[in-house]
């Protein structure tokens, strides 16, 4: 039968369902959004922009993102939301035409010692499989193959309870492939006992010279002194063998000291439970210092690191374990999976090539599935993330990036905007938050908030094209084609910090000499070894000494940390409150004394509704000021404790700087604030609500009271604007004229032309790179063109 032919030649009417082509935004007040209303084309790629701390992450993360995950979540049955993280609906009036939203942030990974690159992503799990079905000799199912899986074996009588009750015999076995003596950790970590007593004392001299175990604390000290067990006024070099094995090794006992019920453990598994199985990254800097004294760890010599039992070891499949396969480079161990030749696990081989050729085309080839998730840099998680979604058939789905070109040479960022418009062909609609004008040039749609930052920001100055833009007149338009000249003149350098035969992770025998007081920039390709050249052999050379480095990890805090207790400025404002009234510091800290009772110094009360989103409103007793009402009532010239942490970073800089409230303490730490560009952040905000390159120049403020000679620093213009990028580059500035050495780790070309000395990695990543491919001046860089920073550089600067 003949297809019907269309008679109609009219075109016909726009479906219904075809008029949904846009997000709307309607009143949206997240945190400094000033009730912003927006238009978003679907199936396009728009790019906001704006400086830091403008309200980009408030519109685009915490009000879209948000809402369409917390109205995904609502889709699921009750007892299924009880599981899930509960979110409130954003503070907005109306979110019309969203879409599934997928977010691809720069959170990063877990620091545990036993996730990898491989265990994050599938690609470890597939090639577990291959193993279990292809090695030889065969060891048992995938879990023999799985470091994280440690072997079982039971035995019993098992009660069945069914009709008659009788006991079964029943024996059980489950192969795992971890390596016993590490546990999968592929290190083992030995405890130096000088570190943790001083044996020439007696427990009631005060012998243990662990931080925060104080001689009359019930729970350390005292159980060991009076638990009975030991002799308190002994040395402990004069313990018998036995008492020594008591104090080190016993297991846990109950024991009364004063008559109370207590537990007396030996000193080494309390060690290990209260200080090694937390997050080293998580610690306080004098217990972090105490843990890298204490204990030393080193590569585990049953498995040499690669966490696997000897059995997972010696499967292979044409000569290649699975320990060797991890540790191969991403892009070599692509070519072998491509050679293997097996029907009867083609589906598996098609899937896994695919994952390890995304790894490839987005940048990431150079690393290895063994490489610990946790010392991934921000961008690099954020690309292992992206994987995931490369091959996804999901249509019409919003995708959301923070700052993609994170971590990107310029050479990358090509190749990034080419996914991020592959993702748009598709058919889905792309939100990406961008400072870089090659990434914001591919925009189909710009969005630029501002016109300032925290309470100066919040507002849309810009909707439109790029041309638009350029032509609009606001911050972002006005420097979206700022040059940096290259320096004319460079500093001369006071001596050199010779590196010496560097073989960290991919560097290859690297000897450079680094120029000390000077802006040093070290620059190349992503993977090429910078880090490991300046974070690896750097403290080395140094003994450790008077390096401040200062890195992308997140800043650990609550909701209840904010910048004036993060850096130490809330110390003598308390005091200067303290003094002015004769009371007592404590009371002005609302995690202390003078905290409302009724929130307990939160500023709001939380209401968990179980599987719903909970609810949080401000404080009826103290009005959201976190405060008791007797202590309002101390002034310190003229303002209350809770009206100073409301106050801005650049108002308190005027406030403690003279007058009566002149303090020189709080005034010096204010000063560094502003110096760093963060003069618009109020002084109680939570550090929860700060963006990640606020939250890299708050460490930075913090640092610059250190007194150290060098300073090295990991892409300080993350999350930069282009406008503030002029600001870093004058205190990079003020920081070498005051005496010190500087090193960056950057991408940014402004930066570049602006140092006194570049040493370039390369020629590419992973086993490509770790040699020094240039060292000399920007201009040199610039004239000789022979690498590809030379090229982008020259490009750049035209």
């Amino acid at each position: 039968m003949s297809m019907a032919t269309r008679t109609d030649t009219q075109s016909p009417a726009l479906h219904a369902a075809d008029s949904h082509d846009l997000i709307r935004v309607h009143g949206a007040r997240e945190n400094n959004l000033k009730d912003v209303s927006i238009e978003i084309p679907k199936r396009r790629l728009t790019v906001f922009t704006g400086v830091s701390g403008s309200g980009k992450s408030s519109l685009v993360f915490d009000t879209i993102a948000a809402e369409s995950q917390r109205m995904i979540n609502e889709t699921y049955s009750a007892f299924v939301q009880g599981f899930m993280p509960t979110q409130a609906r954003p503070e907005v009036d109306v979110l019309d035409g969203l879409t599934t939203a997928i977010i691809v942030d720069q959170q990063r990974m877990g620091a545990d010692p036993r996730s990898t690159v491989g265990t994050a992503t599938d690609a470890n799990a597939m090639l577990r499989i291959l193993f279990s079905r292809l090695g030889t000799p065969h060891i048992g199912p995938p879990s023999a193959y799985a470091f994280n899986v440690p072997s079982v074996r039971a035995s019993g009588a098992i009660t069945v309870e069914r009709g008659a009750k009788k006991a079964v015999k029943a024996t059980f076995n489950r192969t795992g492939g971890m390596c016993t003596r590490c546990e999968g950790r592929g290190t083992v970590s030995d405890i130096d006992l000088t570190q943790l007593y001083d044996d020439s004392k007696s427990l009631a001299e005060g012998a243990f010279t662990i931080p925060g175990w104080k001689s009359d604390s019930f729970w350390t000290v005292r159980v060991y002194a009076e638990s009975g067990l030991l002799d308190p006024d002994k040395p402990i070099r004069t313990f018998t063998k036995k008492e020594m094995q008591d104090f080190l090794y016993r297991e846990p006992t109950k024991v009364k000291v004063e008559g109370v019920n207590l537990t007396y453990e030996g000193l080494i598994p309390k060690i290990q439970k209260s200080f090694l199985s937390k997050d080293k990254e998580a610690m306080q800097p004098h217990i972090r210092a105490f843990v890298e004294r204490a204990v030393t760890f080193t590569t585990c010599p049953e498995c040499a690191g690669t966490r696997l039992s000897e059995g997972a070891r010696s499967s292979k499949i044409e000569r290649i374990s699975i320990a060797d396969a991890c540790a191969m480079q991403i892009s070599d161990l692509a070519e072998w999976v491509r050679g293997l030749k097996e029907p009867s696990v083609a589906p598996l081989l098609a899937a896994l090539q695919h994952t390890l050729d995304s790894f490839v085309e987005i940048g990431l080839g150079y690393l290895s599935l063994e490489r610990p998730a946790g010392t991934l840099s921000g961008g690099e998680a954020q690309r292992v993330k992206m994987i995931r979604h490369l091959g996804s058939s999901l249509t019409d789905v919003t995708y959301v990036f923070d700052e993609p070109t994170i971590g990107l040479h310029p050479h990358d960022i090509q190749r990034m905007n080419n996914l991020l418009l592959r993702l748009r062909d598709k058919g889905n609609t792309v939100l990406v938050v961008e400072h870089k004008p090659e990434a914001i040039a591919i925009a189909d749609h710009v969005v630029d908030l501002g016109p300032g930052a925290g309470t100066g920001g919040g507002t849309v100055c810009f909707e439109g094209t790029l041309e638009g833009l350029r032509a609009s007149g606001t911050v972002t338009g006005r420097h979206l084609d700022d040059r940096a000249a290259v320096k004319e003149t460079v500093r001369t350098p006071t001596g050199t910090l010779a590196i010496r035969g560097a073989t960290a992770n991919n560097l290859q025998n690297v000897d450079v000499d680094i120029p000390l007081g000077a802006l040093v920039v070290v620059t190349g390709v992503a993977g090429s070894g910078k880090s490991s050249l300046v974070h690896g052999s750097l403290p080395r050379q140094m003994g450790g000494e008077g390096v401040v480095s200062i890195d992308q990890g997140a800043i650990r805090g609550s909701r209840r940390s904010n910048p004036a207790t993060y850096t130490g400025l809330l110390d003598p404002i308390r005091k200067a409150f303290a003094k002015a009234n004769g009371v007592k510091p404590a009371l002005f800290s609302a995690n202390s004394e003078g905290a409302c009772p009724t929130c307990n110094g939160a500023g709001v009360i939380f209401t968990d509704l179980a599987m719903m989103a909970g609810v949080s409103s401000p404080c009826e007793e103290c009005e959201g000021k976190r405060f008791q009402a007797s202590v309002l009532e101390y002034h310190l010239a003229g303002r209350d404790i809770s009206e100073v942490l409301a106050m801005s970073v650049t108002e308190a800089e005027e406030f403690f700087g003279a007058g009566e409230a002149h303090t020189p303490a709080a005034h010096k730490i204010l000063e560094r604030l502003a110096d760093v560009g963060l003069g618009y952040l109020t002084l109680g905000q939570p550090l929860t609500t700060l963006s990640g390159g606020e939250r890299q120049r708050l460490k930075l403020a913090t640092h610059m009271a250190e007194k150290g000679g060098v300073y090295v620093l990991d892409e300080p213009t993350t999350g930069l604007h282009l406008a503030d990028v002029e600001h870093l580059l004058g205190l990079l500035d003020r920081l070498v004229d005051s005496g010190k050495s500087v090193i960056v780790i950057e991408h940014h070309q402004a930066v570049m032309a602006h140092a006194d000395w570049i040493v370039d990695l390369g020629p590419g990543a992973g086993h490509d790179g770790g040699r020094i491919v240039f060292e000399g001046t920007p201009a040199d860089l610039v004239a000789a063109r022979s690498t590809l920073t030379g090229e982008h550089l020259a490009a750049y600067v035209g």
